[in-house]
C-alpha cells in the first residue's frame, strides 16, 4: 500500500530553490514533553480485545480516513472514522489501527510520525505537512498516551496480509490495496453491535455533550431579540459559537427552521427570517472534544407564546414523547417507544379531524396513512455518530431489545406542509418536533436532557424569564 504522495507546490506558490530545500532540512529539535496517558486508553484496550475475540485468528484493519475535500484545493476539518476512534481513543488523519491477537500487544497503530525531517514533506505538503497542518506527536508519545505500539504508515504493507479484514469506505488507498471479502461487512456489523452498549467513559462524555448543548439552547433564547432581527442564521451562529467554545463543534448540521421551514425534516439552509406567529424548530447538538454528540430538538413560538392551534399540535407531540420515553427500558423492543409514540400521534390527528379513517385503520401496517404528517421514525441510537451504529445487525438494531447502556433519542413530530389542502389553514406550515436523549439503565431510563424546558408552560416561562433578565 503506497501511502506517500508527490510533494509539489501549487501554481500560486513561490518556486523552491535547492538552497532553500537544503536549508529547511537542517537544525530541528523534535523533543516534546510526554503527555499523560489518555483517560480512554484502558477502555479502548478492552474494546480491541472484544472485537478481536469475535474474529479469532484474523487481522482486522480499521482506518481513520483523511480530511474530505470541500472544493478546489480546500478540505473540510478532519473528523476521524468513529470505529477507529472507538478502538484507539485517538483519531489522526490517515492513521490505521491493526487489531490482531498474534501481535505482541494485540494491536499496532500505523501513523505519520512527528519525528521525521528526512523528506521535504513536512514543509511542502499541504495535506500532510506539519507546517501547513500543525505538529504531529512522535510515535513514542502516542504509544504512551494510548498503550498501542506505533509504526510508520509507510510500513503498512507488512501488515496487509492476504487474509486481513478491512473496514471499507473510509480509506480509498486501503480499499484499493486489499481485495474485498464478505468478512469486511461482518467487521462493520460487529463494530456497530459492540458500540451499541456504552461504557462509563462514553456515558460521561455524552452527558457532557448534552450539558453543553443545553447551554447552547439557552444562549439562543437569551439572544432572541437578535434572532428576531437576523433570522435563522443567528440561531445557527449563536449555538455553534457555544459548540466551538466548549466542544469540538456541532455533531451534525444544525437545523434552525422557522415557520414552514420546520416541515422540511432536514432543513439546514438556515437562511430564513423569524416572524411573529411562527413556530421555530431547532434541532442541534454539540460534539464534545471526545467526539461524542448530543441531539436535542425544541420547538418554540417566535413571540414567546403559543397560539391555540400551535398549542394543540405541540401538546399532541408532547404526549407522544411522554409515551415514547415511558416505553424505554431494558428488555423492551427497540421499536416499542416508536409504536407507543405513534399511537398517540394517530389519536391526536384523529382528534384534529385529519384522518380519513379510524385510528386502528390508520395504524394498520397496510395503511399507515397517519404518516402523511409524521414520516420519519421516532428515534435512533446516539453516540460517536448522531445516528449511531448504523451498520449493526438488523436483528440487533432496530429489531432487537434495549439493554442497559444504550443511549438513544426519542423525537416524535408532526409536520403540516404549507400546501397541504387536507389540513385547515391555521395548521399549514406548522412543524413541531421534541427530542431528548435518554440512557437506558438497569431499571428503566434517564432523560439526560430533562433540564431543558420542554412543556408548553415551561417554554413560555423560559422566554419570559430570559426577557426579564
Amino acid at each position: 500500500m503506497n501511502t506517500s504522495e508527490p510533494v509539489a507546490t501549487q501554481s500560486y506558490d513561490p518556486p523552491v530553490s535547492d538552497a532553500l530545500a537544503a536549508f529547511m532540512a537542517q537544525g530541528w529539535d523534535r523533543r516534546l514533553i510526554k503527555p499523560a496517558r489518555a483517560d480512554v486508553a484502558d477502555f479502548a484496550a478492552r474494546r480491541r480485545e472484544r472485537i478481536a475475540a469475535l474474529f479469532p485468528g484474523k487481522r482486522l484493519v480499521i482506518p481513520a480516513g483523511g480530511p474530505p475535500r470541500r472544493s478546489g484545493d480546500q478540505s473540510h476539518r478532519f473528523r476521524p472514522e468513529s470505529d477507529h476512534l472507538w478502538l484507539t481513543g485517538m483519531g489522526e488523519p490517515h492513521s490505521i489501527v491493526v487489531v490482531d491477537a498474534s501481535l505482541p500487544a494485540g494491536a499496532v497503530l500505523l501513523r505519520l510520525d512527528g519525528e521525521r525531517r528526512d523528506t521535504d514533506e513536512f514543509w511542502r505538503s499541504r495535506t500532510r505537512g506539519e507546517f501547513w497542518n500543525g505538529r504531529r506527536l512522535p510515535h513514542a508519545v502516542v504509544e504512551y498516551m494510548t498503550g498501542i505500539p506505533c509504526q510508520d504508515l509507510d510500513d503498512a504493507d507488512a501488515f496487509l496480509t492476504s487474509d486481513v479484514i478491512v473496514l471499507r469506505g473510509v480509506s480509498a488507498p486501503l480499499d484499493r490495496a486489499v481485495a474485498a471479502s464478505s468478512a469486511d461487512a461482518e467487521l462493520a456489523r460487529a463494530l456497530s453491535d459492540l458500540r451499541l452498549v456504552k461504557d462509563s467513559f462514553e456515558i460521561a462524555e455524552l452527558t457532557q455533550a448534552i450539558e453543553i448543548t443545553m447551554r447552547g439552547f439557552n444562549d439562543v433564547v437569551a439572544e432572541w431579540s437578535l434572532v428576531r432581527a437576523h433570522g435563522e442564521r443567528w440561531i445557527e451562529g449563536t449555538f455553534e459559537r457555544r459548540a466551538r467554545l466548549e466542544g469540538n463543534g456541532v455533531g451534525y448540521a444544525s437545523i434552525a427552521a422557522a415557520g414552514s421551514h420546520a416541515t422540511t425534516l432536514h432543513w439546514i439552509d438556515n437562511s430564513g427570517s423569524v416572524h411573529d406567529g411562527q413556530l421555530v424548530l431547532m434541532d442541534m447538538g454539540v460534539e464534545a472534544n471526545s467526539l461524542y454528540t448530543a441531539d436535542i430538538t425544541r420547538t418554540i413560538p417566535a413571540n414567546g407564546v403559543f397560539s391555540d392551534a400551535q398549542r394543540a399540535v405541540y401538546e399532541i407531540v408532547e404526549r407522544a414523547q411522554d409515551a415514547g420515553m415511558a416505553a424505554v427500558r431494558p428488555g423492551a423492543k427497540f421499536r416499542a417507544f416508536h409504536h407507543a409514540a405513534t399511537q398517540v400521534l394517530a389519536h391526536g390527528l384523529s382528534d384534529l379531524g385529519l384522518l380519513p379513517c379510524s385510528v386502528d385503520e390508520a395504524l394498520d401496517p397496510q395503511s399507515q396513512v397517519y404518516r402523511r404528517w409524521t414520516l420519519c421514525g421516532t428515534g435512533h441510537m446516539l453516540g460517536l455518530d448522531v445516528h449511531d451504529c448504523g451498520s449493526a445487525s438488523f436483528d440487533v438494531y432496530p429489531e432487537g431489545e434495549l439493554s442497559a447502556g444504550n443511549v438513544l433519542t426519542v423525537e416524535p413530530g408532526l409536520y403540516f406542509q404549507e400546501d397541504d389542502l387536507l389540513v385547515p389553514p391555521e395548521l399549514r406550515g406548522v412543524g413541531v418536533r421534541i427530542e431528548d436523549d435518554l440512557v437506558v439503565t438497569v431499571t428503566g431510563s434517564v432523560n439526560l436532557s430533562a433540564a431543558l424546558p420542554r412543556t408548553v408552560s415551561d417554554i413560555e416561562n423560559w422566554f419570559a424569564s430570559s426577557r426579564s433578565s
